[in-house]
């Protein structure tokens, strides 16, 4: 005898599904953008995982973004594809990256500089995994000053919007 088994979601669940969503809708409209460089972009979902990060903690971040990562390339049509683990790959350093900082208060390092730090570490761990996996070429580096130079402007205006949208709806 089968009995459906009537499983209620916890409203951190909910909350975490809400924040999934705008994180992959930020992926996908982020995805329909042209890039002049592939690789270069502005990584508007990370403005989602600042605020996850500031209101909930790593671990609440950490599951948006592995959800963004997988259920995005899914729509998408990326999934395993080498995108899928280049945006993977970027995830999992910029998260390792943010956990180390957890240890800082935020009032020395805001969303700013946990936006750059992460978009750095992003494209650092992209960078690597190409070069071990897609490029076998060391020439690949030359092009980490252009990658670094996009991380750092696109770290500093979405840690900016992160930063805006907490002091917006804290009051």
């Amino acid at each position: 005898m089968n009995a459906a088994v009537d499983v209620e979601p916890s409203a951190r669940d909910r909350r975490l599904a809400r924040y999934a969503a705008a994180a992959i809708a930020a992926s996908l409209i982020e995805a329909a953008i042209p890039s002049p460089l592939p690789g270069v972009k502005p990584g508007l979902a990370n403005i989602v995982i600042l605020i996850v990060l500031a209101r909930h903690g790593w671990r609440d971040a950490a599951w948006v973004s592995v959800l963004r990562v997988i259920a995005g390339s899914l729509l998408a049509g990326q999934f395993l594809a080498p995108g899928f683990f280049l945006a993977a790959t970027g995830a999992v350093t910029s998260l390792a990256v943010l956990g180390a900082l957890q240890t800082l208060p935020w009032r020395w390092l805001g969303p700013v500089g946990r936006s750059v730090a992460a978009a750095f570490a992003h494209i650092g761990g992209q960078l690597v995994l190409a070069r071990l996996w897609l490029v076998p070429h060391d020439g690949l580096f030359n092009l980490a000053p252009v990658f670094f130079a996009a991380a750092l402007v696109f770290g500093i205006v979405n840690g900016v919007v992160a930063d805006r949208l907490l002091r917006d709806n804290a009051a």
